[in-house]
């Protein structure tokens, strides 16, 4: 028995020593082609040389800066970074280190700068896996079971495009998403007693399901008019991955705190959140915190980061490629009934498998994920309430011939596995 616990779940069983942009190589030397980015996270590939050049070079200098005690010099410089390149109003930054840490910190100053306890969040949401991200998280049961009760006060609005049931079509549209909002503050979250709308503006571990702008647009609305905070979760959306530096552009709507991790430091362990000077500053000093907040090293992996998706045109890439693989999953479920539907924004695309009834095929997903490791050495990963859902999400420097091997590997797979069958 090894010392490592079990309660992680594995995609593959390889074990690695090395990558490099979308590669990553075995203990065997073989190189695997990685569509998942380490979920979402290596923006600008594995290793890359500025990013870890900047690691290092900051490793000689600080390792540990803690924030509370002096501020490292590489703090108002990313500030001022995230400043030119989020959405205007976002002017002003706080530093962590996980997605979920992030989340609650959105939460927790919202709260505090409204002085109302609830929240609303989304059906088919992933926020985390802390107990208050927990609370959040309604994507599948399988990150909330076990752990009852749960931090109260978080209630789950419509998400148009998730789907109410099994059944093929059944999806919520616009309307009623927005019509369920507005019965949620009618009948169970007063607005004076919401503090906080949280939402991916693409449903991640939910399916890879964008929302409308219409819908963002109207949330926004709802949210200005009843003064109720409104934060874009941008955990695993932003940095480019949907071919805008974050997934808000597509809407032409302004957050009031952006969720940021993932992407922002190409895999060294940093997140943060941003929002109005106005806004932080009803946050009472002393309020929130953390030990490792605003790492120097963090820090420097993101100023790298940053630089990089900007010199090498990377939210383009990201919003060519993205393209080039939507394109080819629909040329492939025009061969394959099976596919059901193909969705996504830039590099973040979403692959819907049912069988021959129309349900949820979570087993063929999981065979030709299999079937793409053992015969093509591609990583990707599932997705979705029902596991039906493969999920592409390579890095950003992603190549126009990656991408074609990419696809080849999963119709072949695909047409391998359904043989078999």
């Amino acid at each position: 028995m090894g010392r490592l616990a079990p309660v992680w779940s594995k995609v593959s069983p390889i074990t690695v020593t090395h990558g490099r942009g979308a590669r990553v190589w075995d203990t065997n030397g073989q190189a695997w082609l990685d569509m998942t980015a380490g979920i979402a996270v290596t923006s600008t590939g594995h290793a890359h040389p500025k990013v870890a050049e900047a690691i290092a070079r900051q490793a000689e200098r600080f390792i540990h800066a803690q924030v509370n005690i002096y501020t490292h010099d590489l703090l108002q410089p990313l500030a001022d970074a995230l400043d030119a390149i989020t959405p205007d109003g976002i002017d002003t930054f706080f530093f962590s280190n996980s997605g979920a840490e992030a989340t609650e910190a959105a939460v927790k100053l919202a709260r505090q700068a409204t002085k109302r306890p609830n929240v609303i969040v989304f059906q088919g949401s992933f926020h985390g896996r802390t107990a208050q991200a927990m609370a959040m998280t309604t994507s599948r049961t399988g990150y909330r079971a076990g752990y009852m009760p749960l931090p109260a006060g978080v209630f789950v609005s419509l998400f148009p495009g998730f789907p109410r049931s099994s059944r093929v079509g059944d999806e919520v549209s616009v309307d009623e998403a927005l019509d369920y909002l507005d019965y949620l503050l009618a009948s169970q979250t007063a607005p004076a007693e919401t503090a906080a709308v949280v939402i991916e503006p693409v449903l991640g571990e939910g399916g890879y399901i964008p929302a409308p702008a219409a819908f963002l647009t109207g949330v926004v609305e709802r949210a200005r008019a009843h003064g109720i905070v409104f934060v874009a979760d941008e955990v695993q959306t932003g940095f480019g991955r949907t071919g805008r530096m974050f997934a808000v552009e597509h809407a032409n709507v302004t957050p009031d705190i952006l969720v940021m991790a993932k992407g922002i430091a190409s895999g060294f362990p940093f997140s943060g959140i941003g929002a109005s000077w106005e806004l932080m500053e009803r946050w009472p000093v002393g309020s929130h915190g953390g030990t490792y907040g605003g790492n120097p090293m963090g820090v420097a992996a993101a100023l790298a980061t940053i630089q990089v998706i900007q010199e090498e045109g990377l939210v383009d890439n990201a919003a060519r490629r993205g393209a080039q693989l939507q394109a080819s999953m629909e040329r492939i479920a025009e061969k394959f009934e099976c596919v059901s539907r193909v969705r996504g924004l830039g590099l973040m695309v979403g692959v819907e498998l049912r069988d021959d009834a129309g349900r949820p095929d979570a087993d063929l997903v999981g065979r030709v994920l299999a079937e793409m490791q053992a015969s093509h050495r591609v990583l990707a990963m599932s997705a979705g309430t029902f596991g039906n859902i493969i999920r592409w999400m390579p890095p950003l420097v992603v190549s126009e011939a990656e991408i074609d091997e990419a696809a080849a590997a999963f119709e072949a797979s695909l047409a391998h596995v359904l043989a078999q069958r």
